[in-house]
């Protein structure tokens, strides 16, 4: 190429790399892969190289370039970055919506709402369309330059879009509006501001590859996002992968209303929040702030609230400004995920495997918008890492609709009333001995008649996951054990009717009803009855996979499907210890508690007792019809609320389709099916690159 071409094809390929990165970031429609975009630029960056006169500074290979900075020179704003004033509840909203309807009328109030984000505000100036300055907000007056790290950001844009007229106008703007945005573009300076922050999903692999590299790890999404800004060096910014969102333009081009400022903000190439909206009336406000306040999980950032600004811009100067902050502006915060209460009294609760849990009682606190006064504390090892004691204050966390959980103890806050935490020697049930597991961290109650397990053996019995009884609740379960009806899980197949109807809640028709519930159980499939024995370490999943295998290993000629309960006890006992842990999958820990089970002569007679009373084995199919749906052969994770179907019913059909389920997310992770309010599992599956089905994408497979 002549020296002409290669400047043609320089500008060429800037427009195209321009063009894919406004397309990408700003409007979410991707045209090429990633790799397309990386070769174009890796082009660029060739030619660039071996013709560096043509180097400009709003190229895409100069997002990165320079020595590190030994400090920061101090910027002053050409208008102050104000702080905002903090609205809890309706009623401070309402309050508010009152006071600034003394100045204008409340007519003339309409509102637009923006998701607040948990980063760190910077102000932009661009000159004749040239990214030349980023500082951070500093005291509000005088910040920092920060240039060089936010030209890191690839949602930043070195060079601004020209808007065509006709965009322009469509989104309100007049014509001399337009020709002055214009005009400003190519000859003027603007300048807007906005959020920088880090996604969660990167938040969440960069700590990944910190801990494997041995480096601090990151302590959260903002306070890295703003460590990131400030680093001397580029580079490390860089490698921070931070995104950018604008909130406002403040160069005045005499627009009517917020909403055009984020309309025209997007048209010049910057990312806003699509979803950001207006709101006629503070009804409106309401209902947008208390949807995003139970779906925050499914921003890929951190969000503490709404902003609610009032609409109108002419009426911002009449409203004006008290101290740091504009009356024209209110955030709308979420409840508070974490809380600070007092840990009053920990009471023991015991499992079905006898294993004892300590729970704590607090004094009730007020957490993402749900009221907690109890909180598992998991087991005493837990106890001793947090140093906790009885009336300590502590940090409560409710994160993503989660369980709450202590995560910090305030040891500043002790006065020596506080007293050490010791388990139980005798179970709060039965009184018996408690000890500590051998190479474990738990407690558990010895007596293995303990009435407190054997409820809860009962009841597990019964459950959904289990044998799915109708009608057969924990209530009823304690009461059939409270009139001395059953004893073990063979006893509720001799039940009549006689021996129901007229027990306290129990008439003549449920009392049928419960008995045919349980008689349409006397055939169980082979997973669920692994499962509702209450084997220690075998869950649901371990149970079907167990189930799986044990039907390939069992080498009977028969192709039968049902089997009486002898027969399967007289297989399964046949199994060495060895050989239950040469089964795939099946580790052995799962497998010495399965041969322990197997081999304990209590277990063999409750065997006995539930074929005597009719109960009979369902196999799984002896040579299952390979599946050939998406799902075949692949590990799924279900995380979030479905509202379409239940937990169970979306496992079975997954199973169905020939797939395993998981629960948790690892590399082996073939599929996600994210539905609402979905956490931490949603991150990880993000940082790791699985392929994520939203619910409304699940149920169209099916």
């Amino acid at each position: 190429m002549t020296v002409q071409e290669v400047k043609q094809r320089i500008e060429k390929l800037r427009q195209e790399i321009d063009r894919h990165r406004y397309l990408y970031h700003v409007l979410d429609q991707a045209e090429i892969s990633d790799a397309a975009h990386d070769s174009l630029k890796n082009e660029l960056e060739k030619l660039e190289q071996a013709y560096p006169q043509f180097i400009t500074p709003d190229s895409p290979t100069q997002r990165v370039g320079g020595l590190a900075l030994a400090r920061f020179a101090k910027v002053i704003h050409s208008r102050p970055m104000l702080s905002l004033f903090d609205a809890f509840t309706r009623e401070d909203m309402a309050d508010w919506q009152t006071r600034i309807a003394k100045i204008v009328p409340e007519s003339k109030l309409a509102y637009f709402c923006e998701l607040k984000m948990d980063g760190l505000a910077m102000n932009l100036r661009y000159d004749k369309g040239l990214f030349i300055q980023g500082s951070t907000r500093g005291d509000g007056k005088v910040g920092e330059d920060v240039t060089q790290n936010l030209r890191t950001i690839e949602s930043i844009p070195l060079r601004l879009r020209p808007p065509r007229l006709e965009e322009l106008k469509k989104i309100g703007l007049t014509e001399i509006q337009s020709t002055s945005v214009l005009q400003m573009v190519e000859q003027g300076e603007i300048e807007v501001r906005g959020e920088a922050i880090m996604s969660n999903a990167v938040f969440t692999s960069l700590n990944k590859a910190y801990q494997k590299s041995g480096k601090p790890l990151l302590a959260n999404p903002r306070n890295a996002a703003a460590g990131s800004i400030r680093q001397l060096d580029p580079k490390v910014t860089a490698e921070r992968k931070l995104d950018f969102y604008v909130y406002a333009v403040i160069t005045d081009f005499g627009l009517d209303g917020h909403l055009q400022e984020h309309e025209l903000a997007k048209l010049l190439g910057f990312k806003v929040l699509s979803e950001n909206k207006p709101a006629k009336n503070l009804e409106e406000v309401f209902a947008f702030h208390d949807y995003w306040e139970k779906h925050r999980d499914q921003m890929p950032f951190e969000c503490d609230g709404v902003v609610v600004v009032v609409n109108d811009t002419t009426l911002w100067d009449k409203l004006g400004v008290v101290g740091k902050a504009p009356r024209y502006m209110m955030a709308y915060k979420f409840a508070g995920l974490q809380a600070t209460t007092k840990i009053l009294a920990v009471d023991w609760q015991i499992g079905r495997t006898g294993i004892l849990t300590p729970r704590a009682n607090f004094e009730p606190v007020n957490i993402g918008g749900v009221t907690v006064s109890r909180a598992t504390l998991h087991n005493m090892d837990e106890i001793e890492r947090l140093d906790l004691r009885l009336g300590d204050t502590v940090i409560l966390e409710r994160a993503g609709d989660v369980i709450p959980k202590v995560i910090e103890v305030l040891p500043g806050l002790r006065d020596g009333t506080e007293k050490k935490i010791h388990p139980p020697k005798q179970c709060p049930m039965c009184e018996s001995e408690v000890a500590r597991v051998p190479g474990e961290v738990a407690y558990r109650c010895v007596n293995t008649k303990c009435y407190a397990v054997n409820l809860r053996n009962l009841s597990h019995w019964s459950s959904r996951s289990a044998l799915d009884i109708a009608g057969l609740g924990p209530k009823i379960v304690e009461l059939l054990v409270r009139e001395a009806l059953v004893t073990d899980p063979a006893d509720f197949y001799s039940l009549t009717v006689g021996d129901l109807s007229g027990l306290d809640g129990l008439g003549q028709k449920s009392a049928e009803n419960l008995v045919s519930a349980i008689s349409a159980k006397k055939e169980v499939p082979l997973a669920r009855l692994l499962f509702g024995l209450g084997i220690r370490h075998v869950g649901e999943e371990t149970a079907i996979l167990l189930a799986k295998q044990m039907r390939r290993a069992d080498d009977r000629k028969s192709n039968s499907s049902v089997i009486a309960m002898n027969q399967f006890a007289d297989f399964i006992t046949q199994y060495s210890l060895e050989e239950l842990q040469e089964l795939p999958d099946i580790g052995p820990v799962v497998a010495k508690s399965i041969y322990d089970w197997f081999h304990d002569k209590h277990n063999l007679v409750l065997l006995q007792k539930l074929t005597k009373n009719g109960v009979l084995v369902i196999l799984p199919p002896a040579n299952p019809t390979p599946s050939q749906s998406l799902f075949s052969g692949k590990t799924v994770v279900l995380t979030g609320t479905l509202a379409g179907l239940t937990r169970d019913e979306a496992k079975a059909k997954i199973r169905e389709m020939g797939g395993d389920i998981s629960g948790s997310v690892s590399a082996k992770t073939d599929f996600v099916i994210a539905g609402g309010a979905a956490g931490s599992k949603l991150d990880k599956a993000k940082s790791l690159g699985v392929k994520i089905f939203s619910e409304e994408e699940f149920l169209q497979l099916l």
